[in-house]
């Protein structure tokens, strides 16, 4: 039992257990490497943090979020600043030597803000 089952009571509870379950059947699938490392996508109410993640030696080789001094002042909808921490990351990936990586959503839908960070990765050149 993880801590989301523990601590929380109600639909918010179950949602996030669902969450919680969809992300362990992804995670079963998807495993980052050093030739195709993982693009893990975490998503909360107002903010994106995406990183680039080597499982084999379980280092995060590049990282963005909407916390970045840069991005917080930047103007648009909570989708634009997705699209833009997914260029920001693949540039930073690309710097690091990584052209492909194998995206996770997180257990979210590919839907709205996860998927505008996949867009922004690829329009920057990543592939996914």
């Amino acid at each position: 039992m993880g801590y989301a089952e523990k601590h929380t009571t109600g639909s918010r509870g179950s949602r996030l257990r669902a969450r919680g379950r969809r992300h362990l059947r992804v995670r079963r699938r998807i495993v980052g490497s050093a030739e195709r490392p993982r693009l893990v996508v975490t998503r909360s109410q107002r903010h994106m943090f995406v990183q680039v993640v080597d499982d084999a030696k379980g280092i995060t080789l590049a990282s963005a979020s909407t916390m970045e001094q840069d991005l917080r002042g930047a103007e648009g909808t909570k989708s634009d600043k997705a699209r833009t921490v997914g260029t920001l990351v693949a540039e930073r990936a690309k710097a690091a030597g990584i052209d492909a990586v194998v995206f996770d959503r997180g257990g979210n839908k590919y839907h709205g803000r996860v998927a505008a960070v996949a867009d922004g990765a690829r329009e920057a050149g990543l592939a996914l």
